[in-house]
């Protein structure tokens, strides 16, 4: 099991509770369930809340639920470990995600993502005239979010709670241009002040933004350059180091992101895992491609394909923000 499939693993656990009589008739299972990655110093791997939404229906306390649903998803194959903790907060471990899976689930994600942005004319709404800058941007990065969760504007309500761009800063499109602009729009939560400065047009580590752009741009990069040495990715088992470790993980993680980002209508969730993901494909990538004589491997192969598959997550999310990913930079 990898992070993605827990969500609809707790949807049939509830429904399956129901069916069974462990819980009220009532308490109909949630056709969402958000997963995600505990807090530093929690319990476990991963969390839901699911229990406070259907502890109601089920005329029961959440704690009582949430043992009720905690016995059944220990059963679960690919899951080590559920606890219950607070009022009812579900708490997962799971194994090691699989390279192979964690490769295969950002493909399809990408493919749905691709959906989204072909899809564009009918996702974004028809008239924004009466919208300020900010909440147009934001507004845009949510649709796209909630389309590629398999919503539509009809999910959204009429207004966000978005404030604006501070007068002070002027024209900042005309300044650092749109993506850039975007980038420190829908970098911190809608409701807060979004701050700009020259940091955005620095090409350097210090841009979150061009770091992003960056490691996308080395996975292309990694790509041609093993065509050239006559090798491709396959998706495989990576070395187990600290690297593709935190990669592996980080890619695991983000089909749970997005599904919190478009729930919350947070793209600043999405922002900070792009960020993330960037920095631990930049610390492997020296590791891709063989040294001096080494001759391409199977090892190689795999690595590659774990490269590319973050470089597809990373142009799939910053599409979804409404901005390029260039495959040079």
């Amino acid at each position: 099991m990898i992070p993605a499939d827990l969500s609809r693993c707790v949807v049939r656990a509830v429904r399956c509770a129901v069916d069974d009589g462990e819980l009220a008739p009532a308490a109909a299972a949630p056709a969402r369930v958000v997963v995600e990655r505990t807090r530093p110093g929690g319990v476990g791997d991963y969390a839901t809340p699911v229990a406070f939404q259907v502890a109601k229906a089920a005329r029961c306390a959440p704690r009582d639920v949430a043992g009720v649903l905690a016995r059944r998803l220990g059963a679960e194959p690919g899951i080590e470990r559920v606890e219950v903790t607070g009022a009812g907060f579900l708490n997962f471990v799971l194994p090691a995600p699989s390279a192979p899976a964690v490769i295969i689930e950002a493909i399809v994600r990408d493919i749905a993502i691709r959906d989204v942005r072909g899809g564009a004319a009918h996702v974004l709404p028809a008239d924004e005239s009466g919208l300020g800058l900010r909440e147009r941007v934001v507004r845009r990065s949510v649709l796209r979010l909630v389309a590629a969760e398999g919503g539509t504007e009809r999910d959204l309500p009429d207004t966000l709670a978005v404030a604006p761009v501070a007068r002070r800063d002027g024209d900042v499109v005309a300044r650092y241009g749109a993506d850039a602009a975007a980038w420190a729009m829908l970098a911190v939560p809608a409701r807060e002040t979004p701050a700009f400065s020259d940091l955005l047009l620095h090409q350097g580590e210090a841009n979150e933004f061009f770091r992003v752009r960056y490691a996308h741009a080395r996975s292309r990069a990694l790509e041609r350059n093993a065509g050239r040495l006559g090798f491709h990715q396959e998706p495989g088992d990576v070395d187990d180091v600290d690297e593709a470790a935190a990669l592996l993980r980080l890619l695991a993680d983000h089909p749970l992101v997005l599904e919190a980002a478009a729930y919350h209508r947070a793209p600043e969730r999405l922002v900070r895992n792009l960020v993330e993901l960037a920095d631990a494909l930049v610390d492997f990538h020296h590791r891709v491609l063989p040294q001096g004589d080494e001759k391409p491997s199977a090892a190689h192969r795999a690595r590659l394909a774990l490269a590319d598959a973050a470089g597809t997550v990373l142009a799939g999310g910053l599409a979804l923000l409404g901005m390029d990913a260039p495959e040079r930079l």
